[in-house]
């Protein structure tokens, strides 16, 4: 047997009908979906993606290229492709990031996940990132960062804590500020798109484009919340997600019947 994959953080369900890979906002990790597990099994596997510089990575440097982040996580999805149906979730960056993972997927020939799950993101047609964060000083970043507010205080004020983590935050910064979307032809995946109504970093206009991505249908979810709504309604997206892939006919449409 192969082993684990430093990209897969897992949580075995063996009576899980579907495998939910999970995505992190820049600078998140792994850890930001664990809490998720006892909510979604035992009908859902929850499969939290850790990219190097974060977590039990740390030793690692981040990765700023967006191809050999891509090729990393379709790589380390692939070789947990047990047959199991899946279905991507990604905030923020995480969003981005599943929804170009599911291209490369395509291009090379692989099964795709059953459903796509953009939360917090523009569409990629519009995605964007200003100011170009990751060209900022450490003050001017750290400023930046707190509009955001999903960077807890505690490490903000630590000085140490932060010296190691701004590395990983500017290199994630990049992937998004180097972004440029190549059209390609639209998903064979079903898309629901989730989003704060305060957040000011994604206006409703942006989040139109996400419907040109796929030819299954396309869904925009609106919470109460900023741009990590996503921590204070994790409980009503899990339901979501819940109804979405076993509750729902999409499930039973995509994959073979359960009883």
């Amino acid at each position: 047997m192969a082993a684990p994959s430093p990209w897969l953080v897992r949580r075995p369900a063996p009576d899980a009908r579907v495998r939910l890979f999970c995505f992190s906002h820049a600078g998140g990790s792994a850890t930001d979906y664990l809490p998720w597990h006892p909510s979604l099994a035992p009908a859902i596997e929850l499969c939290a993606l850790q990219l190097p510089g974060r977590g039990s990575r740390m030793a690692e440097p981040a990765l700023a290229e967006m191809p050999a982040v891509l090729a990393g996580l379709a790589e380390a999805i692939a070789s947990s492709d047990d047959g199991l149906p899946y279905a991507f979730f990604g905030h923020s960056l995480g969003a981005l990031l599943a929804f170009e993972v599911t291209r490369l997927l395509r291009e090379r020939g692989m099964r795709l996940p059953i459903h796509l799950f953009a939360s917090g993101c523009s569409a990629p047609s519009t995605c964007r990132l200003e100011p170009a964060l990751h060209l900022l000083s450490d003050s001017e970043l750290l400023a930046h960062l707190q509009t955001y507010n999903g960077t807890p205080k505690a490490l903000l004020a630590n000085q140490e804590l932060l010296g190691l983590v701004l590395p990983t935050l500017r290199a994630d910064f990049s992937l998004i500020g180097h972004y440029v979307h190549q059209p390609q032809p639209a998903l064979a995946v079903a898309i629901s798109v989730l989003a704060g109504r305060d957040d000011p970093h994604v206006r409703p206009d942006d989040l139109l484009g996400w419907s040109e991505q796929t030819h299954l249908g396309c869904e925009v979810h609106w919470y109460d919340g900023d741009h990590f709504f996503i921590r204070p309604r994790a409980q009503a997206i899990q339901q979501h997600i819940l109804q979405t892939l076993v509750g729902s006919h999409v499930f039973r449409r995509e994959t073979h019947p359960w009883p």
